[in-house]
């Protein structure tokens, strides 16, 4: 199942109907499109939960929906039941209240993008104030959080690297690789490989990845990184490049790590941590929230969609399983506290 991607051709929704959370459910007049897109860290979590949504699986769906599983009583089948909530119903002739579509770029184009009413929904994988350090309190204020999901970036090395003894590197070692200090393997304590020069790959300037980095290990979300050769703009592609080379280091997100790019673990403060087993504890330094920003208020449409994530279902269906921590149960109440009242 697939969301699809933005589609430019479409209606933008009307977000100014209903961003109160006042006048836009019910199937007459409403708007029939709600249109997601930025971070290609969050874009597995949306992605997934939108082709659900569009496929809006039958209650009796046990590998899909099978509502009764997650303590939800209901015979509706998925999208009828969480875009009922608020006063949404399917058409005749349609087979969702309204239709999910999922875009892909990085962050920051999101958030822009969101900004300027492209977008209903705005997927980052950084705080807004950090992707749009220029924005003012009053345009900051415009954009309504919501967290989603938790991530703890690794850091990648090539299988060749990693297979030479590089598993472990220290927070020092790291910055100093991408600050340009360090330029060899051969430099790396444990590292048995030949003298081979290190490809420090970067993500694009903008990408919420590229920013949680610098925040977290740098210090500074626009820390200078002399050290980078070269830069990718979504996590697919970091992924791409590491696998094919046999000389790299990179941070990307954790769903898309895998045998072809090893996580090595990350020594901090003494403290070492390792994939699978506690990055997900405070003290990682590259832990940051998932987020999926509203502007200028949460509409009902985006409540919908974006309710069924945070409950207990979303979380154990969209989250987790693409490699994501879910949220604690009292944030996913916080969470779920800050949307529009249901009907």
């Amino acid at each position: 199942m697939t969301a699809g991607c933005v589609s430019t051709s479409a209606t933008p929704p009307g977000r100014g109907e209903g961003s109160d959370g006042s006048d836009d459910g019910g199937s007459s007049g409403s708007t029939k499109l709600l249109k997601a897109g930025g971070s290609s860290t969050v874009y597995p979590i949306a992605n997934k939960a939108g082709s659900y949504w569009n496929s809006n699986p039958p209650a009796s769906d046990g590998e899909y929906w099978g509502p009764q599983q997650y303590g939800i009583d209901t015979d509706q089948n998925l999208a009828d039941y969480w875009a009922g909530k608020y006063g949404f119903d399917s058409d005749s002739g349609s087979s969702v209240p309204f239709t999910v579509s999922v875009g892909l770029s990085h962050s920051g184009t999101g958030l822009e993008k969101l900004k300027n009413g492209q977008l209903d929904i705005g997927n980052a994988s950084a705080p807004v104030s950090a992707e749009l350090p220029e924005a003012s309190k009053e345009e900051l204020d415009k954009f309504v959080n919501h967290v989603v999901g938790v991530d703890a970036q690794p850091i990648v090395v090539s299988k060749e690297i990693y297979n030479a003894g590089v598993k472990q590197l220290t927070a020092e070692q790291v910055r100093a690789i991408y600050k340009g200090e360090i330029t060899n393997w051969s430099q790396i304590d444990g590292y048995n490989g030949p003298k081979r020069e290190i490809q420090a790959i970067g993500r694009s300037v903008g990408s919420g990845t590229d920013t949680a980095f610098r925040s977290n290990l740098l210090g500074d979300p626009e820390a200078s990184m002399p050290g980078v050769d070269v830069r990718k703009g979504q996590n697919q592609q970091v992924k791409t490049t590491v696998s094919k080379s046999n000389n790299a280091i990179a941070y990307m997100a954790l769903a898309f790590v895998d045998d072809s790019v090893p996580a090595v673990a990350l020594k901090v403060k003494g403290k070492v941590y390792e994939q699978g087993k506690n990055l997900s504890e405070p003290g990682y330094p590259l832990a940051r929230d998932l987020h999926c920003y509203t502007y200028g208020g949460t509409s009902k449409m985006e409540a919908a969609f974006l309710r069924m994530v945070i409950s207990d279902y979303g979380q154990k269906t969209f989250v987790e399983p693409v490699g994501y921590a879910k949220l604690t149960e009292k944030r996913r109440q916080n969470q779920l506290e800050k949307l529009p009242e249901t009907s």
